[in-house]
């Protein structure tokens, strides 16, 4: 059954604006999640100014997991990675004890673009929330897929539907695409205690009530099938949970007095920028 819906929120990132999903008033997490952002879908014209782009910024106590359905985003971050982001793809970035990167869109700016994708957070759990930050990216075609009834699928990471996605991941957790047809059945796997589906594009039904994108449906352990009723992208999502965590601005933490630390951390300096954009950075949003 339907526990919740959810629908997403507008919320300005400076120079573009977002669907806020999670937190939510009255569910900040399903599972590990504990953040997600519906970028696009969005037009950025040729010579577009880089107020546009996410800035330097420093995040602790999570994974960040960006996955693009259409556009392109240059990542740099302090352990030296630089990646464009590309639809299919995943970079994964564990901040444990603290990590700065930026988001830039360098080829809209060059050429133009259309940008469509999700933007999550996955809360690190007891015990790792301080290990060694790190990045990892894996092209779409080395991500399990399948193709069957309709359903065009990828496990971004954790395991589910009999596969496992080679993300490096730090607790029991699922995230997966779908591109469904109209009438196609889409299932969400059975197992973890906290399950989510979230329409990207078109329309689903479930226990027959029907959704359209922009909404999060978060579902119980009896849940299974869902029904495209257009051509549709979904994410669906979920694991165990980690326990509760608290959110200041970018960092994530099981602990208030560690969430003031890297505040103040960030606002002295003390926390190294990207070597190869280090030119400007976002304040501490107070």
């Amino acid at each position: 059954m339907i526990e919740m819906v959810i629908e997403a929120r507008r919320r300005s990132l400076g120079g573009i604006d977002v669907g806020r999903v999670l937190p939510y008033a009255k569910r900040r997490m399903v599972g590990p999640f504990i953040f997600f952002d519906h970028m696009g879908p969005l037009d950025l014209a040729a010579g577009v100014g880089r107020e546009v782009d996410v800035r330097p910024h420093p995040h602790i106590g999570l994974s960040t997991v960006t996955y693009l359905f259409t556009g392109e985003i240059v990542h740099r971050d302090s352990v030296g990675s630089e990646q464009p982001i590309l639809p299919g793809a995943v970079n994964w970035m564990t901040a444990g004890r603290g990590i700065t990167h930026s988001e830039r869109f360098e080829k809209a700016r060059a050429v133009g673009d259309h940008l469509h994708g999700i933007q999550a957070w996955v809360a690190l759990p007891d015990g790792e929330e301080e290990i060694a930050p790190s990045f990892s990216h894996h092209a779409g075609e080395d991500l399990p897929q399948w193709h069957e009834g309709g359903v065009q699928g990828r496990l971004i990471a954790g395991s589910a539907y009999g596969l496992t996605a080679g993300t490096p991941t730090h607790s029991p957790l699922f995230y997966a695409h779908l591109e469904l047809q109209a009438g196609a059945l889409g299932e969400v796997p059975a197992g973890p205690a906290e399950r989510a589906i979230y329409i990207a594009r078109g329309s689903i039904e479930l226990d027959g009530i029907s959704c359209d994108a922009g909404r999060m449906l978060v579902v119980d352990r009896a849940a299974s099938r869902f029904r495209a009723l257009a051509p549709s992208t979904v994410m669906v999502l979920g694991g165990e949970p980690v326990g509760e965590r608290f959110i200041y601005w970018n960092f994530v933490s099981s602990s208030h007095e560690r969430l003031a630390q890297a505040a103040a951390d960030w606002r002295a300096g003390r926390m190294k920028l990207p070597d190869t954009d280090h030119d400007e950075f976002i304040p501490l949003q107070e």
